[in-house]
């Protein structure tokens, strides 16, 4: 079996690569050796994007550029990490559905790109030898929203790197030390854009701000349509918004300091079909509130507070709830790390090799 694989995305913006469905691509390629067998191949398809590509250059590059690739490496199959695969593929295809907000919430994703997608992502599928949802959840809409049998999915759970747990006492004293975070503080980790729910997080903070001595320490690169965000941040009484610190990105191997160092880790998306920081937060110690919503209460089981997404009044309460409460954190933080350790990344690509030769297998009564 020869499989190449489409990482041109690790050629992007940092920002890019090493959000979750970057991070995802990467530890993929890298856990993939072990689970291949002797008699298979990887090989990896995307030469370096030239600095700030537009969109269009991206699908020419995807749609016409990568089948020329894949001819000339005589695949058994391709595998399509991000939703949407070439149309003239020259041979079999798997396709990871990573999620379908463009459905399910498409005012929060920019136009064109929610037309590109949804149109994409149906075709894509509908070809694909294989599907692989990176969550129960996902699975399900890929078949509501979709139309894929069932039985043509594998859900290949996300994982979670080495390098997520918990810091020691010391270390962390002098990672406040040279931040200056001097406050303790709750921290997000996401994405500036409107699904990650930081509005809401902003409105929830400005009513319990009065009560708490934490700040609010944003982390994640800059994305889409932040006017609302901007606008609440700009409402909040002036003491209220000099707490809320934006610290941009942060490369994933630096991340483990600051889930550490932070009193609760607060993810409020409106929806995901993984929720990836959700688990890191977790390995690294650190008590988690998360939406309700989507593939979340999946992912975090039963070791994080759920809230309604885009209640700003429960995520308060959730707040305060567990920064007036030592023994339900350290209860939280326990279940946490307990949970983390389910999903490691080699059962990703355990799970991605047996849907490739599932794949293969279909393909092949397919042809005959």
């Amino acid at each position: 079996m020869r499989v190449g694989i489409n990482a041109r995305l690790l050629s992007g913006e940092p920002g890019v690569r090493q959000a979750g469905i970057g991070r995802y691509l990467d530890r993929l390629i890298a856990a993939l050796p072990e689970a291949l067998g002797p008699g298979d191949e990887m090989v990896i398809l995307g030469q370096p994007a030239p600095p700030g590509e537009s969109a269009a250059r991206r699908v020419v590059w995807e749609q016409a550029v990568l089948p020329r690739h894949a001819r000339r490496a005589a695949l058994s199959l391709l595998h399509a990490p991000v939703n949407v695969a070439p149309l003239a593929a020259p041979c079999p295809t798997v396709v990871t559905v990573h999620d379908l907000a463009f459905f399910r919430l498409p005012d929060v994703v920019p136009a064109g790109r929610r037309r590109y997608l949804a149109a994409m992502t149906r075709v894509s599928v509908s070809r694909a030898a294989g599907v692989l949802a990176v969550s129960e959840h996902t699975a399900r809409d890929a078949v509501e929203l979709l139309g894929v049998p069932p039985g043509r999915i594998t859900v290949t759970p996300l994982g979670v790197d080495p390098w997520f747990r918990p810091t020691g006492a010391d270390a962390l004293a002098a990672f406040r030390a040279e931040r200056g975070l001097d406050r303790p503080f709750i921290l997000a980790v996401g994405t500036l854009e409107p699904r990650k729910g930081l509005t809401t997080l902003l409105r929830a903070f400005g009513r319990v701000a009065s009560s708490v001595p934490h700040d609010l320490v944003l982390v994640g690169a800059t994305g889409w349509m932040n006017e609302s965000f901007d606008r609440t941040l700009a409402g909040l009484p002036g003491p209220v918004r000099e707490r809320v610190r934006q610290v941009g990105f942060v490369p994933a191997a630096d991340l483990p300091p600051w889930y550490g160092a932070a009193s609760l880790f607060a993810y409020p998306s409106l929806y995901e079909g993984f929720g990836l920081p959700v688990l890191e937060a977790m390995a690294c110690g650190t008590p988690v509130i998360t939406s309700a919503v989507s593939a979340l209460p999946e992912t975090a089981g039963e070791a994080a507070l759920l809230v309604p997404p885009g209640d700003a009044g429960a995520l308060a309460d959730a707040l305060g709830r567990l920064l007036d409460d030592p023994a339900l954190a350290v209860d939280l933080s326990g279940r946490g790390l307990a949970r983390a350790a389910l999903f490691p990344w080699s059962r990703t690509a355990e799970a991605t090799v047996a849907a490739y030769r599932a794949a293969l297998g279909d393909s092949g009564r397919r042809a005959g």
